[in-house]
Formats: structure tokens, sequence, C-alpha cells
């Protein structure tokens, strides 16, 4: 039905009114979804850019105030004084109280409000001289793992309960005596959390999208909410680290629950973070989906107009010759009534279309007779043709026994000659019944066991053969004298080599076919001849085997015979090489009687 008139005529209508429409509104469509999307995606990542900035001149300045912290004179004098046991008591105050007052000092002269503490690991924290912080989190992963930059905690050694009550982040430093380079303890740098989290929140991914920062194992580095995208959040940093391994930003789609969505990033390598920010994908492309919709929407109203303008167009030219489309289908196959019945009537007004037809009713009556006189005419040759290859076949025989009769003469063996022609006469009433074009296996095999008989008086010892019989395919009809010639030759051709004559007759049942094979270890066939028989039984060329001209005519008479009794019903299966002998398989389709 694709090729048929009225599928053309829509699909002409298709290609001329929406093709170029839709194609049109498809590159518009993706044109302006790319460069929005581009837009989008750059505008997001910049965004993220500015607050990596913010937060690593933040960090960077954090981190000069640990080193000068450690290096100034204030702090080196509360170390030797510390680390020195004969100096007094009050030595220890007094310098104690110096460091407080410069660690006081630069918290309230800083804007971002950084606080410094400072821990000895024999005196505790430096204002509350408190050790519990020992069992913290941050402490832990510093002495383990020697993180160095904390996540958000409450730290209570601070100069005043406002500083002890706010959350924090904290980037530690090793409080080393310079003079000795003895380790004393660490130098605690706090910046208020709140410094970041007020920053990274006002950012906006579309509607519901969140960034996050977040550290190397998925934890909020802020004290972020991030109960809902948990999973997707720590699923994104392992894909980070597997796909895009020296990068420090990108942009790449992840699903989660069956939902799509986009990931944005942006490392901090200083500190092993990652800010990270998540949004729905189709949140962040509402718009571009939604004309890209109403414009898929215009292009398929458009091309069911189309369809339906088709058919209309097409209904009173095409459907008429549909009709004989389908009637000329029966045609093909043979069934010239059915044809006949399903042949559209003529109207008025379709003088064309109603001369057409009545052209090819009239055509489908002639060729109906044409082609029954045809049948019954191969029906004749067909049988004139076996009867030419019955004739070529008898003729062929009785010279080949005759010779071994006479051979046995000739040897004196006066005592055979009486079972030879008895033999004789059993095969040649049997070759001269011509009721019938098929027989029995069990009648041909009794027929093959004679002339075996014959051949094996003339040849003795040289001539060896074993008889395979299947009981279950006696009874099967076969055409007659199809296997004498296969054993004729496979015995003339096997003695022509030195040595013995070895044949192999085996009959069997497999496969819902009869199988009649002939096996012998002659002198072979070229590849050629083995080519040109099977190229023969492909194409059912009769013609060629008759004209033959000799050239394994008895081979060939089977052959033919077979194509003709059974069609495309028969296949022939040869094995042959030169000097080695042939196997010769017909597969013949099981028929009783």
């Amino acid at each position: 039905m694709f090729f048929s008139l009225r599928s053309r005529l829509m699909a002409v209508f298709s290609i001329l009114l929406i093709l170029p429409f839709a194609a049109l509104a498809y590159i518009l469509s993706e044109e302006a979804t790319k460069t929005i999307k581009a837009s989008i995606e750059s505008s997001t990542a910049q965004t993220i850019e500015q607050f990596a900035s913010h937060v690593v001149t933040l960090l960077t300045q954090v981190e000069d105030t640990g080193n000068q912290v450690v290096s100034s004179r204030t702090t080196q004098e509360w170390l030797s004084v510390h680390l020195n046991p004969d100096n007094t008591i009050q030595e220890r105050v007094l310098t104690k109280m110096r460091l407080r007052e410069y660690f006081s000092s630069y918290a309230v002269n800083n804007s971002n409000g950084i606080s410094i503490s400072a821990f000895a690991e024999d005196a505790g924290g430096l204002w509350t001289q408190d050790r519990t912080y020992k069992n913290s989190e941050w402490f832990t992963a510093f002495m383990t793992a020697n993180k160095r930059w904390t996540t958000a905690h409450k730290d209570i050694d601070q100069s005043d309960e406002f500083m002890r009550a706010r959350s924090i982040n904290s980037f530690l430093f090793p409080l080393v005596q310079l003079q000795s380079l003895k380790n004393v303890g660490f130098i605690k740098v706090n910046y208020p959390t709140t410094l970041l989290r007020n920053a990274i929140e006002k950012i906006r991914v579309g509607k519901t999208g969140k960034v996050i920062l977040l550290t190397s194992e998925g934890n909020s580095v802020l004290d972020q909410n991030m109960s809902e995208d948990r999973d997707i959040l720590r699923s994104g940093l392992e894909q980070i680290d597997k796909r895009f391994e020296g990068e420090n930003s990108g942009i790449f789609p992840i699903e989660d629950k069956g939902n799509t969505n986009l990931l944005f990033f942006r490392k901090l390598p200083a500190q092993n973070w990652t800010i990270v920010g998540t949004v729905p994908e189709g949140e962040l492309y509402e718009k571009i989906t939604h004309i890209r919709q109403t414009m898929l929407l215009v292009t398929a109203l458009l091309l069911i107009l189309a369809i339906l303008t088709a058919f209309w167009l097409s209904a009173g030219i095409t459907k008429p010759l549909s009709v004989m489309g389908k009637a000329m289908k029966h045609v093909q196959r043979g069934e010239f009534n059915q044809a006949l019945h399903v042949m559209p009537k003529v109207r008025e007004g379709h003088s064309e279309v109603g001369y057409v037809t009545g052209v090819f009713e009239q055509m489908t009556h002639r060729l109906r007779y044409l082609i029954e006189t045809e049948f019954e005419t191969n029906l004749r040759r067909k049988n004139a043709e076996y009867k030419a290859l019955l004739l070529q076949i008898n003729p062929h025989f009785y010279n080949n026994t005759l010779e071994i009769i006479s051979g046995l003469a000739a040897m004196k063996r006066e005592d055979l000659v009486m079972d030879a022609t008895e033999a004789l006469g059993k095969m040649m009433r049997y070759s001269l019944n011509l009721n019938s074009d098929l027989v029995r296996v069990a009648e041909e095999m009794s027929y093959i066991r004679d002339y075996l008989f014959i051949l094996l008086l003339r040849h003795e010892d040289r001539l060896q053969v074993v008889i395979e019989d299947d009981p279950a395919a006696k009874d099967f009809m076969i055409a007659k004298f199809i296997i004498q010639p296969l054993v004729e030759n496979a015995v003339k051709y096997s003695l022509e080599k030195d040595g013995v004559a070895q044949v192999t007759l085996r009959t069997q049942v497999q496969d819902g076919r009869l199988m009649i094979c002939v096996k012998d270890n002659g002198i072979g066939m070229s590849p050629e001849l083995v080519q040109d028989l099977l190229a023969e039984i492909k194409t059912g060329d009769s013609v060629a085997i008759l004209s033959s001209e000799g050239q394994s005519i008895g081979l060939r008479n089977v052959l033919s015979r077979c194509r003709l009794n059974y069609g495309e019903q028969f296949h022939l299966g040869l094995h042959s090489r030169l000097g080695e002998g042939t196997e010769m398989t017909l597969y013949l389709p099981l028929l009783r009687s």
C-alpha cells in the first residue's frame, strides 16, 4: 500500500506543504534551543564561578591570617615562655594575656568577623583551657587525614559568648616555635559560616535548583540542608571524579528517580571542596520546551490537514485503481476466479478507468485459458520426456548385463550361467513391466540384489558390496530404475582402480524424507563435473541431460527422472574427490501407494 497512487499523492502533499515548514520549524527551534541553553548554562556557570572567586578570596585571607599569627612576635614569645619550664607562673600568665589581647584586637579590626584560637597539647584552648575539642569531628579529621579546612561547627573556645553561639568554619595551622621548630599544638582561624552560606543561598538556578558546597565525601561544608538531594549530589561527585579528572568546572546531565537533572560544578582544589549546583532539566529549559511543543503541534495539525486533503482528492481516482491492483495480485498468484470477483465495476464518468478495467478483465480471461492449455501441454511433454529417459536406461542396462553373462561363458563357468540367466530373466520381467512409473522400495531393492548377484559372479573377490536396507523404507514408493544406474557406476569406476571395489548401498527414512545413498571407493569425479550436475539439478534442464552424448548418461538419467517426478522436493547430496571415491545421496519425499 505504501507504493500505491494514494500513498504517493499523500507523500507529495506532505513533501510540498509540511516538510519544508516542519524542517524550518525544527531548524529554528534547534538553533534557538542551543542558543538559549548555552546562554542559561553560561550564566549559571558564571554565577558559580563568581561565588568560587569569593570563596577563594576569603579562604586565602584566612590562610594568610594563620601564617601571620604563627610568625608574629607575640605568638612566638608565648611559645618560648610556654616551652621553658624555668619561667614563673607570672611570666606565663602575662604572655598568655598578651596573646589573648593580640587575638582580640585582630578579631575586632577584621571586617569579615574572623576570630583566632590557639590550642596547646598540654594546656587545652587559649580562651577556656577546654580539652573536649579532642573528641570533635574536625579535630579527628585534622589528626588522622590532615584535613585543615573544617566544615561548619560550633566551638566553645572563643573570646565571648556571642562567638561561642555562632556557627563557624575554620582553618587549622600547626603551632610551631620557630627557633626550635617544635610543634606545640595548632592555631585555629575561624570565620562565620554565614559569610559563605548567605552568598551561596542567593544563587538561583531555575525555581527549585540548589547550589551546595561539598567536601570530597559529599558532606555540606556550610551546614546546608541537603536531605532531599543527598543521593544525587553524592552520585554527581562520583561522576565528576570519573569523567572530569583534571577539569575544574563543567556541566553534565544526571539521572535521578527517572528524571534528568543538570549538574554544574566548580572544584576548589586547595580545600578539596566542590561547588555543586543541581536543577531539573525540564525546569531549566521550561520555556524552550513550551515553544518546541507549540511548533510541533502546529506541524502535526498541518500534516493531518494535508493527509485529509490527499484522501479527498484521491478517493475518486485511486480507489478503483487500488481495487484493480488487488485483482492483479490474485492474477499474479494464478487465482483467476478471485481476481474476476474483486474486479472493480465500471462507473459512468470514469472512461479512462473503465477502459483499463475492461481491457484487464479480457486479458484475465484469455490468460486463464492460455495457462490451462499450457499446463496440459507441459504434462504431456513431461510424460514424453520420462518415456524417452526410460528407453535410454533399458538398452544401456541390457548391454552391460549381456557383457557380464558373456564373460562368464568365456570363463567356462557353465554352472553359473543358468543362475545368471535366471536372475536376468527376473530383471527383464521387472524392467518390461511399464504399467506404473512408481514402485515400492522393496521391489527396487529386489531388482538391485539380482543385478548385484550377476556382478558378484563375474568379479568375485574383487567386488565387496554392503547393503543396509531400512525396514521402515520398504513400503514407500519411488521412481522405477533410479538405484541401478547409481550402483552400476559405483561398481564400474571402483573397479578401474587397482585393488578391491567397495560399494555401500543404504536406504533410510530420516527427517521426513527417504534417503538413498550409494558410496564407492572409485576414481571419483572432477570438481567441474560435480558443479555441472548440481547446476543441472537446480535448473531442472532435462534437455541438457537428454543431449549429453553418452557422458554420465546413466547418472544424468537418474537425476533428470528424479527432477521430473519430484520437482522441488528432490535434493541431491554429492561428495566426490578424484582418486578417493564418491558418495551420492538422493533425498526424496515420502510417497505411499
